[in-house]
């Protein structure tokens, strides 16, 4: 299989700099990891790139959307930039997570279940999982919303079939907006692309749908830029 070039590239000028804008001299790990959340939340607005999940970290920036594999590359990209200990926990979720996201035809051929993951960081001695970055806080904002008024517990990119999610931060107490909808566990990985390398993902499309897939995205981020705006 042909090797996928490195994609948490955290020695790249851009990330770099993004970090050097995002730190203070004298900012403890716990601060900085929060400064990276709100960036990587907020800054990076949610979206569908046309690379689909192979972006690369410095790449995510320069476009400024991504989504739940993208930021979580980003996340970790921006951790070893500061020397956090940080590694990427890839799962499968299910389809419904993006269910009134993905409608029509662009929901039916999706998966059943997709490849999909979250960071975890290392603070006194503790992993900790994020994935309440996934969502910039409008869109998620309007997501919560729209799944009140259909009476869902899973859709728009949230779940709550387990209880109450959250875009928060809270490095104490682990707060989630997808977890809920998480089913096959994947394991933890240093690079994302030794993940994508792998037989595990299944989110890597033949040339049909690929081509099929860069038809819809921009449907589907108009989609959610109505949803941002509607909050």
């Amino acid at each position: 299989m042909k090797k996928i070039t490195k994609l948490a590239d955290y020695e790249n000028k851009t990330v770099k700099d993004a970090a050097k804008n995002i730190f203070k001299t004298g900012d403890s790990d716990r601060k900085k990891i929060e400064k990276i959340f709100y960036f990587v939340r907020d800054e990076i607005k949610f979206g569908l790139p046309g690379k689909g999940d192979l972006m690369k970290a410095s790449e995510t920036i320069e476009s400024g959307t991504g989504q739940c594999n993208t930021k979580s590359t980003l996340f970790l990209a921006l951790c070893k930039t500061a020397g956090i200990p940080a590694r990427i926990h890839f799962s499968l979720i299910r389809k419904d997570i993006q269910k009134g996201v993905f409608t029509g035809f662009a929901y039916q051929m999706m998966p059943d279940k997709i490849s999909h993951s979250w960071i975890e960081v290392q603070i006194d001695g503790n992993w900790i999982k994020i994935d309440s970055f996934i969502n910039d806080k409008s869109f998620y904002e309007a997501g919560k919303q729209l799944l009140r008024k259909q009476n869902w517990d899973t859709g728009y990119s949230i779940s709550c079939s387990n209880g109450e999610s959250s875009a928060d931060f809270n490095i104490d107490k682990e707060k989630f907006v997808q977890m809920d909808a998480v089913t096959d566990d994947h394991g933890v990985w240093n690079e994302p692309e030794e993940y994508y390398s792998s037989y595990l993902y299944k989110n890597r499309p033949g040339f049909m749908k690929l081509l099929l897939y860069r038809l819809i995205i921009p449907r589907i981020n108009r989609n959610v830029e109505k949803m941002r705006n509607s909050c």
